[in-house]
């Protein structure tokens, strides 16, 4: 029954708070600057629209059928004998079975075509990527509870920072230190898990210049919720002088300060070290 005491002030409340609630999220996912996440985020709002081919007819027929064969209706057919409609049973089938073979369709072929092994053929819709351009390696370590990202081709390392020139392909070697975790920057491409002692791969290119966040995805433990990483989409020029603050620092990554910063530790700010140890950690990826 309904309560007296719970007022419409309250009801009010009540109704607001899921509104307040999602007002704090963020649709990153849908708002990529990344090719690789332009294509993921299209194929969701291709799936979404193709499911509610379905789901849509169905929510308005219930109601339909609700009110058409209410107890009120003196013009509802009453049919206590009906077992069988041919055309019922083909749209029944039909109409799924069609949605699911596009749905596998797009599926199997987005699939091949955004494998993060498979160097990218395009930075754009519409742009191929040259053929003379060469990729920029980025070695990625997940700590705990921290990001280490090391530029080889560049002589540099950051810790919890991630810049990115805009419209370069990106070739990410992605590793841990000691546990799973999870790569994760949604406005650049998908998920891809960061193993210990094994390599994952990922390929992608920024297309706009701003900053996003990106995180872990895979709990990890106590400081979990606070390893994210800055990152950052910047104009070739740019990028070029982040890389010289970056050697401006002057600090030097070696094994000695590589011990330390795989100890746990948590809300870490971003480092940057001027050059790394000949060899450390490195991964090197075969063209």
């Amino acid at each position: 029954m309904f309560d007296p005491a719970f007022s419409p002030l309250r009801r009010a409340f009540a109704l607001a708070l899921p509104l307040l609630l999602l007002g704090g999220c963020d649709a990153v996912v849908m708002s990529p600057t990344g090719d690789v996440a332009l294509q993921q985020r299209n194929l969701i709002l291709f799936s979404v629209a193709v499911m509610l081919l379905i789901i849509v007819p169905v929510m308005v027929l219930t109601v339909l059928f609700a009110w058409r064969y209410r107890r009120g209706n003196a013009n509802k057919v009453y049919e206590p004998d009906f077992d069988h409609s041919t055309t019922l049973e083909l749209v029944i089938w039909s109409c799924p079975l069609l949605i699911i073979i596009a749905l596998s369709a797009v599926t199997w072929t987005s699939t091949h075509l955004l494998d993060p092994f498979r160097p990218l053929e395009r930075l754009a819709p519409g742009v191929p990527v040259p053929s003379d351009m060469k990729p920029l390696t980025v070695e990625v370590i997940a700590l705990d509870w921290k990001w280490l990202f090391i530029y080889p081709d560049l002589g540099i390392a950051t810790v919890n920072e991630l810049a990115l020139p805009v419209n370069v392909p990106v070739r990410f070697a992605i590793t841990s230190s000691d546990q799973f975790n999870t790569f994760y920057a949604p406005t650049l491409a998908g998920m891809i898990y960061a193993m210990p002692t094994m390599r994952s791969e990922l390929n992608a290119v920024l297309n706009k210049p701003g900053d996003s966040w990106g995180y872990s995805g895979n709990y990890s433990g106590r400081g979990y919720s606070d390893m994210r990483f800055k990152l950052r989409g910047i104009e070739a020029a740019d990028f070029d002088r982040w890389v010289a603050e970056v050697k401006a620092a002057g600090g030097i990554l070696a094994l000695s300060n590589l011990v330390e910063l795989v100890k746990p530790s948590e809300r870490v700010p971003v480092m940057r070290f001027a050059s790394v140890e000949q060899g450390l950690l490195s991964t090197p990826i075969e063209v």
